[in-house]
């Protein structure tokens, strides 16, 4: 892999590109390389737990895939409650006062209201989890991880989310919270975390994926790699794209050529697999055109195929594929 010096590996997307999809691929190819791989979740959408066909995940973290060379992927769904209570553990030793903050609505205001300070908790589980190590191993956390993959909130709303400096400069001037931002921050700028983008080869995701680049860049992330998911094969010759494109096309050619295979050819047939063609040529138009755009970035990029029928433990396995440099 190009980025053998990260710790963290953090994606993100616009909703509907895969980043899910793509974060386990990641973690999982990096388990295969014979490291302990957290991948957490921020969102609380269980994507986790659906791609690998696990029950739901919670604030444990869980075993939900091993590979052959003793690699593990470890799955976490962080939760800003349960990340506040730990916090006032830690910090403020409250210890059943927690649990009175919590039936009394405290902890569901605090979370809710200052949006800043949410984020600062759901990142700061990640942050505990880059910084152990094996001399600061502690009683909750026995757990030490060779790498960490971060399944962000999506491109729209990521340069808020990782920007925990200025989230939470009007909330907090001083103390632990002021500080863990701080430390935070510093991590996430720098040389042990990438930020890798996730789009599909349309309008709209690219759009996206150039300006959450130029946002994080001005924040000072690091941009990583862009992931181009669900890229689709060019199966026909250029020759028949363009035959295909022109309406006055002779197709009794591709006709006899059906008829000759055994098919009972007909209009209905003839002409859904010429529209079929031509959707094709369309799309593969359309991927040219906005990967043109997306080299502007300057970035190295890895380039998933579609997968028909969903993504299954097999589909996960061969796009994990791709992040070893099997399909250079």
């Amino acid at each position: 892999m190009s980025w053998d010096a990260t710790r963290l590996h953090i994606v993100t997307g616009k909703g509907g590109t895969g980043k899910t999809t793509v974060a386990s691929a990641l973690a999982l190819a990096l388990a295969e390389q014979g490291k302990q791989v957290l991948l957490a979740e921020v969102e609380g959408r269980q994507g986790i737990s659906q791609a690998f066909d696990v029950p739901p995940l919670g604030d444990v973290e869980t075993r939900v895939a091993r590979t052959a060379n003793d690699g593990a992927v470890w799955g976490l769904s962080v939760d800003a409650k349960a990340a506040l209570l730990e916090y006032l553990q830690m910090y403020y030793k409250l210890g059943m006062a927690g649990g009175m903050l919590e039936r009394f609505g405290v902890i569901d205001f605090a979370t809710t209201i200052a949006p800043g300070v949410r984020d600062v908790l759901l990142i700061g589980k990640v942050y505990e989890a880059v910084r152990r190590r094996a001399s600061r191993r502690g009683v909750h956390h026995d757990q030490i991880y060779d790498v960490i993959v971060l399944d962000a909130p999506p491109t729209g709303r990521i340069g808020r989310f990782l920007n925990v400096n200025q989230e939470v400069a009007g909330l907090a001037k001083v103390g632990p919270i002021k500080n863990q931002a701080e430390s935070i921050m510093t991590m996430l700028t720098g040389a042990e975390t990438a930020v890798h983008l996730v789009t599909l080869l349309e309008e709209m995701p690219v759009q996206e994926t150039l300006e959450a680049a130029a946002e994080l860049s001005e924040i000072g992330l690091r941009i990583g790699d862009v992931v181009v998911n669900q890229e689709r094969a060019d199966v026909l010759h250029r020759n028949a794209l363009a035959i295909l494109q022109d309406e006055n096309a002779d197709l009794s050619a591709l006709e006899s050529d059906l008829a000759a295979g055994g098919l009972r050819v007909g209009p209905t047939l003839l002409g859904g697999l010429v529209q079929a063609g031509r959707d094709l040529g369309d799309r593969l138009a359309l991927q040219e055109q906005e990967l043109r755009d997306l080299q502007a970035l300057d970035r190295p990029m890895r380039h998933l195929p579609f997968v028909p029928g969903g993504v299954d433990g097999g589909a996960l396995r061969h796009l994990a594929s791709y992040f070893k440099g099997d399909h250079a």
